[in-house]
Protein backbone atom coordinates (compact mmCIF):
# COMPACT_ATOMS: atom_id res chain seq x y z
CA UNK A 1 0.00 0.00 0.00
CA UNK A 2 2.78 2.21 0.99
CA UNK A 3 4.25 1.90 -2.60
CA UNK A 4 0.88 2.66 -4.11
CA UNK A 5 0.06 5.45 -2.22
CA UNK A 6 3.83 6.96 -3.23
CA UNK A 7 3.75 6.20 -6.40
CA UNK A 8 -0.49 8.30 -6.92
CA UNK A 9 1.26 10.89 -4.70
CA UNK A 10 4.02 11.26 -8.04
CA UNK A 11 1.18 10.86 -10.42
CA UNK A 12 -1.60 13.42 -8.95
CA UNK A 13 1.92 15.92 -8.45
CA UNK A 14 2.74 14.98 -12.04
CA UNK A 15 -0.33 16.36 -13.31
CA UNK A 16 -0.71 19.16 -11.04
CA UNK A 17 -3.08 17.56 -8.41
CA UNK A 18 -3.06 18.55 -4.67
CA UNK A 19 -5.02 17.28 -2.34
CA UNK A 20 -6.80 19.29 0.33
CA UNK A 21 -7.10 18.66 4.03
CA UNK A 22 -10.60 18.34 3.68
CA UNK A 23 -10.14 15.64 0.33
CA UNK A 24 -7.69 13.04 2.82
CA UNK A 25 -10.57 10.89 3.61
CA UNK A 26 -11.75 10.93 0.68
CA UNK A 27 -8.46 9.93 -0.77
CA UNK A 28 -8.13 7.11 1.29
CA UNK A 29 -11.32 5.39 0.47
CA UNK A 30 -10.28 5.93 -3.09
CA UNK A 31 -6.93 4.07 -2.19
CA UNK A 32 -8.59 1.05 -0.70
CA UNK A 33 -10.59 0.75 -3.65
CA UNK A 34 -10.39 -2.73 -5.27
CA UNK A 35 -10.71 -1.64 -8.78
CA UNK A 36 -8.61 1.54 -7.98
CA UNK A 37 -5.54 -0.93 -6.25
CA UNK A 38 -6.00 -3.15 -9.30
CA UNK A 39 -5.65 -0.12 -12.02
CA UNK A 40 -2.58 1.68 -9.22
CA UNK A 41 -0.48 -2.29 -9.30
CA UNK A 42 -0.58 -2.37 -13.30
CA UNK A 43 0.35 1.06 -13.61
CA UNK A 44 3.20 0.01 -11.07
CA UNK A 45 4.01 -3.08 -12.80
CA UNK A 46 3.98 -1.63 -16.57
CA UNK A 47 6.26 0.89 -15.18
CA UNK A 48 8.54 -1.05 -13.54
CA UNK A 49 8.38 -3.28 -17.15
CA UNK A 50 9.06 0.22 -18.81
CA UNK A 51 12.02 0.98 -16.87
CA UNK A 52 13.66 -2.58 -17.28
CA UNK A 53 13.20 -2.25 -21.00
CA UNK A 54 14.96 1.24 -20.93
CA UNK A 55 17.63 -0.12 -19.33
CA UNK A 56 18.01 -3.37 -20.80
CA UNK A 57 18.07 -0.94 -24.33
CA UNK A 58 20.41 0.82 -22.84
CA UNK A 59 22.85 -0.95 -21.88
CA UNK A 60 22.65 -2.51 -25.21
CA UNK A 61 23.10 0.57 -26.67
CA UNK A 62 26.04 1.50 -24.28
CA UNK A 63 28.14 -1.21 -25.44
CA UNK A 64 27.17 -0.82 -29.61
CA UNK A 65 28.11 2.74 -29.45
CA UNK A 66 31.51 2.55 -27.43
CA UNK A 67 34.39 2.10 -29.74
CA UNK A 68 36.57 -1.42 -29.65
CA UNK A 69 39.86 -0.69 -30.58
CA UNK A 70 42.19 -3.78 -30.88
CA UNK A 71 45.38 -3.14 -31.74
CA UNK A 72 46.77 -4.15 -35.53
CA UNK A 73 47.67 -7.73 -36.44
CA UNK A 74 50.39 -8.63 -39.22
CA UNK A 75 50.02 -11.88 -41.09
CA UNK A 76 52.53 -14.39 -40.46
CA UNK A 77 53.05 -12.92 -37.30
CA UNK A 78 52.33 -14.17 -33.41
CA UNK A 79 49.32 -11.79 -32.24
CA UNK A 80 47.56 -11.07 -29.08
CA UNK A 81 45.65 -8.19 -27.61
CA UNK A 82 43.65 -7.48 -24.53
CA UNK A 83 39.65 -7.25 -24.82
CA UNK A 84 38.43 -7.23 -21.32
CA UNK A 85 35.16 -6.56 -20.92
CA UNK A 86 35.60 -5.09 -17.33
CA UNK A 87 37.60 -2.93 -18.46
CA UNK A 88 36.09 -1.96 -21.38
CA UNK A 89 32.97 -0.88 -18.68
CA UNK A 90 30.96 -4.09 -20.42
CA UNK A 91 29.85 -5.54 -17.34
CA UNK A 92 26.51 -6.71 -17.88
CA UNK A 93 27.19 -8.97 -20.72
CA UNK A 94 26.06 -12.62 -19.86
CA UNK A 95 26.86 -14.42 -23.13
CA UNK A 96 29.21 -13.66 -25.96
CA UNK A 97 30.77 -14.99 -29.01
CA UNK A 98 33.21 -14.17 -32.28
CA UNK A 99 31.90 -14.39 -35.47
CA UNK A 100 34.85 -14.37 -38.28
CA UNK A 101 37.28 -14.55 -35.91
CA UNK A 102 38.74 -18.24 -36.45
CA UNK A 103 38.78 -17.72 -39.99
CA UNK A 104 41.49 -15.16 -39.81
CA UNK A 105 43.57 -18.02 -37.58
CA UNK A 106 42.87 -16.26 -34.07
CA UNK A 107 40.88 -16.75 -31.54
CA UNK A 108 39.69 -15.58 -27.91
CA UNK A 109 41.04 -16.59 -24.72
CA UNK A 110 38.74 -16.25 -21.81
CA UNK A 111 41.47 -16.68 -19.23
CA UNK A 112 43.91 -13.99 -20.38
CA UNK A 113 40.73 -11.95 -21.67
CA UNK A 114 42.73 -11.72 -25.31
CA UNK A 115 42.48 -12.33 -28.58
CA UNK A 116 45.19 -14.06 -29.88
CA UNK A 117 46.98 -16.64 -32.56
CA UNK A 118 48.68 -15.90 -35.49
CA UNK A 119 46.81 -14.40 -38.11
CA UNK A 120 46.84 -16.20 -41.91
CA UNK A 121 44.80 -13.60 -44.28
CA UNK A 122 45.25 -9.82 -44.02
CA UNK A 123 42.75 -6.79 -44.95
CA UNK A 124 40.07 -4.97 -42.90
CA UNK A 125 38.08 -7.93 -41.24
CA UNK A 126 34.48 -7.11 -39.90
CA UNK A 127 34.47 -9.17 -36.77
CA UNK A 128 30.69 -9.92 -35.26
CA UNK A 129 30.87 -9.96 -31.77
CA UNK A 130 27.25 -11.37 -30.89
CA UNK A 131 26.67 -10.88 -27.49
CA UNK A 132 23.40 -10.59 -24.37
CA UNK A 133 23.31 -8.63 -21.56
CA UNK A 134 21.90 -9.25 -18.31
CA UNK A 135 17.91 -9.02 -18.69
CA UNK A 136 17.97 -10.51 -21.77
CA UNK A 137 15.76 -13.96 -21.88
CA UNK A 138 17.64 -16.85 -23.10
CA UNK A 139 15.73 -17.24 -26.21
CA UNK A 140 16.20 -13.67 -27.19
CA UNK A 141 18.71 -13.06 -30.20
CA UNK A 142 22.37 -12.14 -29.76
CA UNK A 143 22.76 -8.10 -30.10
CA UNK A 144 25.68 -7.61 -32.81
CA UNK A 145 28.65 -5.21 -32.64
CA UNK A 146 30.63 -5.18 -35.70
CA UNK A 147 34.98 -4.67 -34.84
CA UNK A 148 36.96 -4.02 -37.52
CA UNK A 149 40.66 -5.81 -37.06
CA UNK A 150 43.16 -4.22 -39.19
CA UNK A 151 45.28 -7.36 -40.67
CA UNK A 152 48.68 -6.19 -42.96
CA UNK A 153 50.05 -8.14 -44.70
CA UNK A 154 53.49 -9.99 -44.39
CA UNK A 155 55.85 -7.21 -46.03
CA UNK A 156 57.68 -9.79 -47.65
CA UNK A 157 54.88 -11.27 -49.43
CA UNK A 158 54.72 -7.36 -51.25
CA UNK A 159 58.35 -7.57 -52.42
CA UNK A 160 58.06 -8.87 -55.86
CA UNK A 161 61.13 -11.96 -56.89
CA UNK A 162 61.35 -10.69 -60.76
CA UNK A 163 64.64 -12.81 -62.64
CA UNK A 164 67.36 -10.84 -63.47
CA UNK A 165 67.86 -10.90 -67.30
CA UNK A 166 70.08 -13.92 -68.48
CA UNK A 167 70.77 -12.23 -71.64
CA UNK A 168 72.55 -9.51 -70.01
CA UNK A 169 76.34 -9.75 -70.89
CA UNK A 170 76.95 -9.03 -67.41
CA UNK A 171 74.34 -11.94 -65.52
CA UNK A 172 75.29 -13.47 -63.00
CA UNK A 173 73.31 -16.09 -60.64
CA UNK A 174 70.92 -13.98 -58.65
CA UNK A 175 71.38 -16.55 -55.64
CA UNK A 176 74.44 -18.49 -54.35
CA UNK A 177 75.17 -21.01 -51.91
CA UNK A 178 77.97 -22.99 -51.29
CA UNK A 179 79.64 -25.61 -48.69
CA UNK A 180 83.07 -26.55 -49.39
CA UNK A 181 86.51 -27.98 -47.71
CA UNK A 182 88.89 -25.27 -47.42
CA UNK A 183 92.81 -25.20 -46.25
CA UNK A 184 92.15 -28.08 -43.04
CA UNK A 185 88.74 -26.31 -42.82
CA UNK A 186 85.21 -25.49 -44.23
CA UNK A 187 84.01 -23.06 -45.68
CA UNK A 188 79.83 -21.65 -45.71
CA UNK A 189 79.38 -18.87 -48.12
CA UNK A 190 75.60 -17.60 -49.42
CA UNK A 191 75.18 -14.46 -51.75
CA UNK A 192 72.00 -13.37 -52.32
CA UNK A 193 70.59 -10.79 -54.41
CA UNK A 194 68.86 -7.97 -52.19
CA UNK A 195 65.04 -7.77 -51.88
CA UNK A 196 65.30 -4.23 -53.44
CA UNK A 197 67.00 -5.27 -56.66
CA UNK A 198 65.19 -8.64 -56.85
CA UNK A 199 61.52 -6.36 -56.51
CA UNK A 200 62.78 -5.07 -59.99
CA UNK A 201 64.50 -7.48 -61.56
CA UNK A 202 68.31 -6.35 -61.08
CA UNK A 203 71.48 -8.12 -60.55
CA UNK A 204 73.30 -8.87 -57.71
CA UNK A 205 76.13 -6.88 -57.12
CA UNK A 206 77.83 -8.69 -54.27
CA UNK A 207 80.04 -11.56 -55.40
CA UNK A 208 82.85 -13.85 -53.79
CA UNK A 209 85.72 -16.37 -54.16
CA UNK A 210 87.67 -18.72 -52.70
CA UNK A 211 90.70 -21.19 -53.36
CA UNK A 212 93.21 -23.51 -51.50
CA UNK A 213 97.06 -22.05 -53.37
CA UNK A 214 100.19 -23.56 -53.57
CA UNK A 215 102.41 -22.96 -50.64
CA UNK A 216 99.99 -24.53 -48.26
CA UNK A 217 97.72 -21.00 -48.18
CA UNK A 218 94.06 -20.55 -48.56
CA UNK A 219 91.57 -17.53 -49.66
CA UNK A 220 88.48 -15.69 -49.47
CA UNK A 221 87.09 -12.82 -51.07
CA UNK A 222 84.19 -10.55 -50.95
CA UNK A 223 82.55 -8.18 -52.96
CA UNK A 224 80.29 -5.55 -52.55
CA UNK A 225 79.26 -3.03 -55.87
CA UNK A 226 77.98 -0.24 -55.98
CA UNK A 227 74.37 -0.18 -56.13
CA UNK A 228 74.32 3.15 -57.72
CA UNK A 229 77.18 2.01 -60.57
CA UNK A 230 76.08 0.98 -63.95
CA UNK A 231 77.40 -2.23 -64.16
CA UNK A 232 79.28 -2.83 -60.51
CA UNK A 233 78.07 -7.01 -60.71
CA UNK A 234 80.72 -7.02 -62.95
CA UNK A 235 83.32 -5.15 -60.95
CA UNK A 236 82.97 -6.85 -57.90
CA UNK A 237 83.28 -10.56 -59.91
CA UNK A 238 86.03 -9.25 -61.63
CA UNK A 239 87.58 -8.16 -58.19
CA UNK A 240 87.12 -11.69 -56.06
CA UNK A 241 88.25 -13.67 -59.32
CA UNK A 242 91.09 -11.09 -59.81
CA UNK A 243 92.90 -11.43 -56.70
CA UNK A 244 92.65 -15.15 -56.45
CA UNK A 245 94.17 -15.39 -60.24
CA UNK A 246 97.05 -13.38 -58.37
CA UNK A 247 97.81 -15.29 -56.18
CA UNK A 248 98.03 -18.73 -58.30
CA UNK A 249 100.55 -17.02 -60.26
CA UNK A 250 103.62 -18.46 -60.13
CA UNK A 251 105.48 -15.21 -59.17
CA UNK A 252 103.20 -14.50 -56.39
CA UNK A 253 103.46 -18.38 -55.02
CA UNK A 254 107.38 -17.76 -54.97
CA UNK A 255 106.91 -14.91 -53.29
CA UNK A 256 104.45 -15.92 -50.45
CA UNK A 257 107.03 -18.69 -49.93
CA UNK A 258 109.32 -16.04 -47.92
CA UNK A 259 106.88 -15.29 -45.30
CA UNK A 260 107.46 -19.16 -43.51
CA UNK A 261 111.03 -17.82 -42.95
CA UNK A 262 110.26 -14.62 -41.64
CA UNK A 263 107.27 -16.18 -39.28
CA UNK A 264 110.08 -18.08 -38.09
CA UNK A 265 112.00 -14.58 -37.57
CA UNK A 266 108.49 -12.90 -35.74
CA UNK A 267 108.18 -15.84 -33.59
CA UNK A 268 111.70 -15.92 -32.37
CA UNK A 269 111.80 -12.28 -32.15
CA UNK A 270 109.15 -9.85 -31.83
CA UNK A 271 111.32 -6.75 -32.01
CA UNK A 272 110.23 -3.78 -34.68
CA UNK A 273 112.45 -4.72 -36.82
CA UNK A 274 110.68 -7.62 -37.53
CA UNK A 275 107.29 -6.41 -37.42
CA UNK A 276 108.47 -4.06 -40.13
CA UNK A 277 109.70 -6.53 -42.18
CA UNK A 278 106.51 -8.35 -42.14
CA UNK A 279 104.39 -5.05 -41.78
CA UNK A 280 106.32 -4.53 -45.32
CA UNK A 281 105.82 -8.21 -46.54
CA UNK A 282 102.31 -7.95 -46.22
CA UNK A 283 101.88 -5.05 -47.51
CA UNK A 284 104.23 -5.59 -50.38
CA UNK A 285 102.40 -8.89 -51.69
CA UNK A 286 98.91 -7.37 -50.88
CA UNK A 287 99.21 -4.54 -52.08
CA UNK A 288 100.38 -5.74 -55.51
CA UNK A 289 97.34 -7.75 -55.83
CA UNK A 290 95.00 -4.90 -55.04
CA UNK A 291 96.77 -3.03 -57.50
CA UNK A 292 96.74 -4.90 -60.07
CA UNK A 293 93.08 -5.74 -59.88
CA UNK A 294 92.77 -2.07 -59.78
CA UNK A 295 94.61 -1.53 -63.18
CA UNK A 296 92.59 -4.67 -64.87
CA UNK A 297 89.09 -2.85 -64.04
CA UNK A 298 90.81 0.00 -65.29
CA UNK A 299 91.54 -1.39 -68.56
CA UNK A 300 88.05 -2.94 -68.46
CA UNK A 301 86.39 0.15 -68.24
CA UNK A 302 88.39 1.86 -71.50
CA UNK A 303 88.12 -1.01 -73.23
CA UNK A 304 84.35 -1.38 -73.20
CA UNK A 305 83.97 2.64 -73.22
CA UNK A 306 82.65 3.07 -69.63
CA UNK A 307 83.95 4.72 -66.54
CA UNK A 308 86.03 3.46 -63.78
CA UNK A 309 83.51 4.14 -61.36
CA UNK A 310 80.94 2.14 -63.30
CA UNK A 311 82.41 -0.79 -61.91
CA UNK A 312 82.96 0.61 -58.04
CA UNK A 313 83.21 -2.39 -55.57
CA UNK A 314 83.86 -2.75 -52.19
CA UNK A 315 86.89 -5.65 -51.46
CA UNK A 316 88.14 -7.57 -48.80
CA UNK A 317 89.82 -10.81 -48.80
CA UNK A 318 91.77 -12.63 -46.01
CA UNK A 319 94.82 -15.06 -46.52
CA UNK A 320 95.20 -17.95 -44.68
CA UNK A 321 97.56 -20.91 -43.31
CA UNK A 322 98.54 -23.00 -41.04
CA UNK A 323 101.27 -23.67 -39.44
CA UNK A 324 102.94 -25.54 -36.49
CA UNK A 325 102.70 -22.02 -34.08
CA UNK A 326 98.88 -21.21 -35.57
CA UNK A 327 97.10 -19.49 -38.24
CA UNK A 328 98.92 -16.56 -40.13
CA UNK A 329 96.30 -14.46 -41.41
CA UNK A 330 96.81 -11.89 -44.01
CA UNK A 331 94.16 -9.48 -44.42
CA UNK A 332 93.19 -6.82 -46.89
CA UNK A 333 89.99 -3.95 -46.70
CA UNK A 334 88.44 -1.09 -48.76
CA UNK A 335 84.94 -0.45 -47.74
CA UNK A 336 82.53 -1.16 -45.38
CA UNK A 337 82.38 -4.70 -45.21
CA UNK A 338 84.29 -6.32 -42.00
CA UNK A 339 86.19 -9.48 -41.52
CA UNK A 340 86.81 -10.94 -37.83
CA UNK A 341 88.02 -13.94 -36.87
CA UNK A 342 86.88 -16.03 -33.47
CA UNK A 343 89.22 -17.23 -30.95
CA UNK A 344 88.44 -21.24 -30.01
CA UNK A 345 86.35 -21.16 -27.14
CA UNK A 346 84.26 -17.94 -28.56
CA UNK A 347 85.39 -15.78 -25.88
CA UNK A 348 87.17 -13.26 -28.29
CA UNK A 349 86.90 -11.29 -30.94
CA UNK A 350 89.43 -10.03 -33.60
CA UNK A 351 88.72 -7.60 -36.17
CA UNK A 352 90.78 -8.04 -39.39
CA UNK A 353 90.40 -4.63 -40.64
CA UNK A 354 88.32 -1.44 -40.18
CA UNK A 355 85.75 -0.37 -42.16
CA UNK A 356 84.91 3.01 -44.40
CA UNK A 357 82.36 4.45 -42.04
CA UNK A 358 82.78 7.33 -39.40
CA UNK A 359 85.12 10.23 -40.67
CA UNK A 360 83.92 9.49 -44.19
CA UNK A 361 80.08 10.26 -42.95
CA UNK A 362 79.04 7.06 -44.28
CA UNK A 363 80.47 7.19 -47.76
CA UNK A 364 82.00 4.32 -48.68
CA UNK A 365 85.29 3.57 -50.69
CA UNK A 366 86.06 1.45 -53.32
CA UNK A 367 89.14 -0.45 -54.75
CA UNK A 368 88.39 1.35 -58.27
CA UNK A 369 89.24 4.70 -56.44
CA UNK A 370 92.76 6.08 -57.50
CA UNK A 371 92.81 7.95 -54.66
CA UNK A 372 93.15 5.03 -52.22
CA UNK A 373 96.44 4.32 -53.17
CA UNK A 374 97.86 7.56 -52.38
CA UNK A 375 95.96 7.98 -49.38
CA UNK A 376 98.19 8.04 -46.37
CA UNK A 377 95.87 5.67 -44.70
CA UNK A 378 96.22 2.78 -47.86
CA UNK A 379 99.18 1.49 -45.64
CA UNK A 380 96.69 0.81 -42.68
CA UNK A 381 94.24 -0.92 -44.74
CA UNK A 382 96.63 -4.29 -44.41
CA UNK A 383 96.61 -6.45 -41.42
CA UNK A 384 98.76 -9.48 -39.99
CA UNK A 385 97.16 -11.83 -37.30
CA UNK A 386 98.90 -14.41 -36.01
CA UNK A 387 96.82 -16.95 -34.01
CA UNK A 388 96.67 -20.31 -31.85
CA UNK A 389 93.45 -21.09 -33.30
CA UNK A 390 89.86 -19.96 -34.11
CA UNK A 391 86.73 -21.18 -34.26
CA UNK A 392 84.92 -19.32 -36.84
CA UNK A 393 86.26 -16.59 -39.62
CA UNK A 394 83.89 -14.40 -40.93
CA UNK A 395 83.70 -11.86 -43.50
CA UNK A 396 80.23 -10.05 -44.71
CA UNK A 397 79.00 -7.48 -46.84
CA UNK A 398 77.19 -4.78 -44.87
CA UNK A 399 73.37 -6.43 -45.95
CA UNK A 400 74.84 -8.53 -42.98
CA UNK A 401 76.45 -5.84 -40.98
CA UNK A 402 73.93 -3.48 -41.37
CA UNK A 403 71.20 -5.63 -40.03
CA UNK A 404 72.90 -8.02 -37.47
CA UNK A 405 75.79 -5.68 -36.11
CA UNK A 406 73.79 -1.94 -36.98
CA UNK A 407 77.08 0.62 -36.04
CA UNK A 408 80.57 -0.34 -36.04
CA UNK A 409 81.03 0.28 -32.62
CA UNK A 410 79.15 -3.12 -32.09
CA UNK A 411 82.20 -4.73 -34.34
CA UNK A 412 84.65 -5.21 -31.24
CA UNK A 413 82.06 -6.69 -28.88
CA UNK A 414 81.94 -10.48 -28.64
CA UNK A 415 78.69 -9.75 -26.88
CA UNK A 416 77.04 -8.99 -30.66
CA UNK A 417 79.46 -11.95 -32.15
CA UNK A 418 77.81 -14.36 -29.88
CA UNK A 419 74.42 -12.84 -30.56
CA UNK A 420 75.12 -13.32 -34.42
CA UNK A 421 76.25 -16.84 -33.34
CA UNK A 422 72.89 -17.47 -31.52
CA UNK A 423 70.81 -16.15 -34.23
CA UNK A 424 72.55 -18.35 -36.92
CA UNK A 425 71.41 -20.86 -34.46
CA UNK A 426 67.70 -20.06 -34.91
CA UNK A 427 67.14 -17.67 -32.25
CA UNK A 428 65.61 -15.25 -34.62
CA UNK A 429 61.88 -14.05 -35.57
CA UNK A 430 61.18 -16.76 -38.10
CA UNK A 431 63.30 -19.63 -36.36
CA UNK A 432 65.59 -20.36 -39.13
CA UNK A 433 68.90 -22.26 -37.86
CA UNK A 434 71.71 -23.36 -39.21
CA UNK A 435 73.78 -26.17 -37.81
CA UNK A 436 77.63 -25.00 -38.53
CA UNK A 437 78.33 -28.92 -38.64
CA UNK A 438 80.50 -30.45 -41.17
CA UNK A 439 78.00 -33.11 -40.81
CA UNK A 440 75.18 -31.40 -41.19
CA UNK A 441 73.40 -32.76 -45.14
CA UNK A 442 70.89 -29.86 -44.90
CA UNK A 443 73.49 -27.03 -44.30
CA UNK A 444 73.61 -25.58 -47.48
CA UNK A 445 69.66 -25.40 -47.53
CA UNK A 446 69.65 -23.99 -44.40
CA UNK A 447 72.16 -21.31 -44.57
CA UNK A 448 70.30 -20.46 -48.04
CA UNK A 449 67.10 -20.06 -45.58
CA UNK A 450 68.33 -17.78 -42.90
CA UNK A 451 69.94 -16.20 -45.57
CA UNK A 452 66.39 -14.62 -46.14
CA UNK A 453 65.96 -12.91 -43.06
CA UNK A 454 63.52 -9.96 -42.59
CA UNK A 455 64.65 -6.42 -41.37
CA UNK A 456 62.76 -3.24 -41.93
CA UNK A 457 64.85 -1.29 -44.27
CA UNK A 458 67.61 -3.56 -44.82
CA UNK A 459 67.35 -5.00 -48.21
CA UNK A 460 70.55 -4.55 -50.17
CA UNK A 461 72.54 -7.88 -51.42
CA UNK A 462 73.73 -10.11 -48.78
CA UNK A 463 76.96 -12.31 -49.05
CA UNK A 464 78.55 -13.95 -46.01
CA UNK A 465 81.35 -16.57 -45.05
CA UNK A 466 82.29 -18.34 -42.60
CA UNK A 467 85.12 -20.59 -42.27
CA UNK A 468 84.88 -23.13 -39.35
Amino acid sequence: MKDAKEYVAALFKSHNLTIPANRKALLEKFMQDEQNIATINLLIHNGDELMNKWKLENSIADIMQKPARVLNATVGKSYETKFDFEKMGWKDITAFEFEGLQETGLYYDEKTAQIMGVPTISGDIKIKFRFKVKGQPDEAPFNEKIITLIINPDPKSLWKNLESDKADPYWKEDNVTVFAPIADRHILVSSKRGRSHANVGSFREDDFAFADLEGGWSIVVVADGAGSAKISRKGSAMACNGIVDYFREKSSVESMVEFDDLLQQYKAQTGEDTQKKMAHFVYNNLGKAVFKVHKQLEEFATKEGITLKDLSTTLIFTLLKKYDIGYALLSFGVGDCPMAFLNKDVSQVTLLNWIDVGEFGGGTRFVTMPEIFSSEKFATRFGFKLTDDFSYLMMMSDGIYDPKFVVEAALPDIKKWKEFLEDLGGKNEDKARVELSVDNKDIVEQFSTWMDFWSIGNHDDRTLAIVF
